[in-house]
């Protein structure tokens, strides 16, 4: 009997009531896994470690919503004892002696951790092609992608191998992938979730999120992954809530914004209609829904690639084969071990960011280029907030096409950065967004709408998208199998 295809409320009473057992969904988690290894959504598997933890949870007391659940995680977030590779030769062999913090508390809620996912080298891309471990595919067809970078996260979900997987979003890289996979994917408020063990790509955006086949089952996670940690500095110290308290609630009388950029000429004609579909549901629905324009967000890709890459050759300066990772060998001093390690550690998008990084950050590029940045970045968030004042909630697409074949040229540097366009700006906002999944193309691959809310106003993102997948009611399983 599958049970993973079960609702958590489902599995949390089976639990209770003793008719399963943590270990029948750790092994069907694993059979799943097996079944579908061809996507090669994992780098590395947890099954030892997995099997022996939830035996240990026979005997406890069931006491959350979440408890005895498998659950995936990135290979950029930090796990003791279980090899973290951020998807690159420098750190292939790298085993932790520390977890993350949202490691710690999952399983504090005796959550189960099946395995890290596979993704793009320490985040880098918009494919997971850039892995050294090969792109993960994707559920809906094997020839696709599965965006990036957290692809492997929603191959998994998208797969139903499980209800669980954590990502990362630096630059749209939990909500594309969410989109090109037609799963359910949050970036929460910067400062939202701590950021302590995860590797860092760009410290000034980079954000850990859930992401799961529902709204529901998205909202309780991101409950249990939340809260201020002294070792994380930006992480911000909130009220405890609720965040699936709105879900179920009428959206009528919500007014909603959307910017024209998001509709403009470069979303593909089926996504664009797709999402008019839907706000034509949504106006049905009591919501007013109107056009806008928001400043800057032409800028907000240029301004990422100053940004993200100025602080990714500065964090990425640690890996040089001394502490921890890969050594070239038969090296003869030590700028020659620097040279060869990091030439060979390095795949070659991650050098190019780095490389350009370097360049945006020497001498006075750092007023021109990157000081700069940060001051229109700062202007594009406070024009955010002025369309926050008369609306709640912003939509539009998640990606100007759906997923694209595995085979297609990877030898333009601004694709990468292209197929991010229109989920960019709510990094550079450190604003909440979440995608849900509205429709296919005819091709029958996934399409994705983007929700995007004022800061700390998740549950609201919540409360539309809950109304939009209930009245859609789309079947989101690869293949149709429920």
């Amino acid at each position: 009997m599958k049970y993973l295809n079960k609702s958590i409320t489902e599995i949390h009473e089976l639990l209770k009531n003793k008719t399963i057992t943590p270990v029948d969904l750790v092994e069907e988690a694993f059979e799943n896994i097996e079944k579908n290894k061809e996507l090669n959504a994992y780098i590395t598997l947890n099954k030892e470690e997995a099997l022996k933890e939830a035996k240990e949870l026979e005997g406890k007391e069931v006491d959350n919503l979440l408890f005895g659940l498998p659950i995936a995680v990135k290979d950029n977030i930090i796990t003791k004892g279980l090899r973290t590779t951020c998807g690159s030769h420098i750190l292939e062999n790298f085993v932790p002696i520390y977890n993350a913090t949202v490691v710690e508390k999952i399983k504090a809620k005796h959550m189960i951790i099946i395995g890290k996912t596979n993704m793009d080298e320490f985040a880098m891309g918009s494919s997971s092609r850039t892995s050294y471990f090969g792109a993960p595919r994707n559920p809906w067809n094997k020839d696709k992608i599965c965006g990036g970078s957290s692809g492997g996260s929603a191959a998994t979900i998208a797969a139903r191998d499980v209800l669980f997987a954590i990502g990362s979003d630096t630059g749209g890289s939990i909500r594309q992938p969410a989109s090109y996979t037609g799963i359910v994917g949050m970036k929460p408020t910067y400062g939202r979730i701590s950021r302590y063990g995860l590797v860092a790509f760009a410290s000034s955006l980079d954000q850990m999120g859930p992401m799961t086949k529902n709204v529901y089952e998205n909202a309780v996670l991101l409950n249990a992954l939340v809260g201020k940690d002294e070792k994380d500095l930006t992480s911000a110290r909130r009220e405890e809530e609720d965040f699936t308290r709105f879900i179920g609630k009428d959206i009528k009388g919500m007014k909603i914004a959307v910017p024209n950029f998001l509709m403009g000429d470069i979303v593909s004609k089926e996504v664009k209609e797709k999402i008019k579909d839907t706000i034509q549901l949504l106006e049905k629905s009591g919501a007013t829904v109107d056009y806008v324009d928001i400043k800057y967000l032409e800028n907000a890709m240029t301004l990422y690639q100053i940004i993200a890459m100025g602080e990714a050759s500065s964090n990425l300066a640690r890996f040089d084969g001394i502490r921890y990772g890969f050594q070239a060998e038969n090296i003869k001093n030590i700028e020659e071990m620097y040279l060869e390690t990091r030439g060979q550690g390095f795949g070659e998008e991650v050098k190019r960011r780095i490389m350009v990084g370097s360049y945006l950050l020497s001498g006075e590029n750092a007023k021109v280029y990157y000081n700069k940045a940060l001051s229109i970045r700062d202007d594009m968030r406070k024009e955010f907030k002025k369309v926050f004042e008369k609306y709640d909630l912003i939509i539009g697409p998640t990606t100007v096409t759906t997923a694209y074949d595995l085979t297609d040229p990877m030898d333009d540097p601004r694709k990468s950065f292209m197929d991010d366009v229109l989920v960019i700006p709510v990094n550079m906002a450190g604003l909440p967004g979440m995608n849900i999944p509205v429709g296919f193309d005819n091709k029958h691959m996934p399409i994705g709408m983007q929700i995007i809310g004022n800061s700390f106003e998740e549950a609201k993102i919540y409360q539309l998208g809950s109304f939009i997948e209930k009245s859609l009611n789309l079947e989101l399983t690869p293949g149709g199998e429920k």
